[in-house]
């Protein structure tokens, strides 16, 4: 089967990103999405994250009602920081009944090959690459491994959805009902 490895933080998830996740499965060959909770992104601080588990729990509510999507906590037992080079190899080994293709958005190819082993990760696994809305500057665009997607530009972030939730507004149509439930529940991000 040909899974398509969508990595993130998902610090919340977001209505965006199951926008593109859906586009991919609609445009490609991928049969399956598996969102893959880091832990801890070397590009990013982690002092704003929420716990890696809380964050699990919140992308299966929003992806419960989709069973060609599927949460995967592979990271979680890695060493940290975690490289994707090193997550692939190690997905691939565990599962070799599978063929692993990484979703990517457009703003990170343009800084991809400061990656760990960026190369590799072409050669072995290969890019679906989804326009952010960027100049797409980078060469990388034109490698036979990188496949652009076409999906939704929404200006929707993470970052945005917390800032709400720090001020009392509401997050209502940024995010699935019961990840907005489970936020509201548990306090996070308050």
């Amino acid at each position: 089967m040909k899974i398509g490895l969508f990595f993130g933080s998902f610090n919340p998830i977001h209505h965006g990103h199951l926008m593109i996740a859906q586009a991919v499965l609609n445009q490609t060959d991928v049969q399956q999405i598996w969102f893959v909770v880091s832990p801890q992104n070397p590009h990013k601080k982690s002092k704003s994250l929420l716990h890696e588990f809380d964050r699990l729990d919140l992308v299966e509510r929003a992806i419960a009602d989709n069973f060609q999507f599927k949460s995967c906590d592979i990271e979680f037992s890695l060493k940290k920081p975690s490289y994707t080079i090193d997550t692939l190899i190690h997905l691939s080994e565990k599962f070799p009944q599978h063929e692993f293709e990484l979703i990517l958005g457009g703003d990170n190819l343009e800084q991809f090959k400061s990656w760990k082993n960026y190369d590799k990760i072409l050669d072995y696994f290969g890019l679906y690459v989804y326009p952010r809305g960027e100049d797409p500057t980078s060469e990388l665009w034109k490698h036979p491994k990188v496949k652009k997607v076409n999906a939704p530009v929404l200006h929707i972030s993470a970052t945005y959805i917390r800032e709400c939730i720090q001020k009392n507004q509401s997050i209502k149509y940024l995010v699935p009902d019961n990840v907005e439930q489970l936020i509201a529940q548990k306090k996070f991000y308050i």
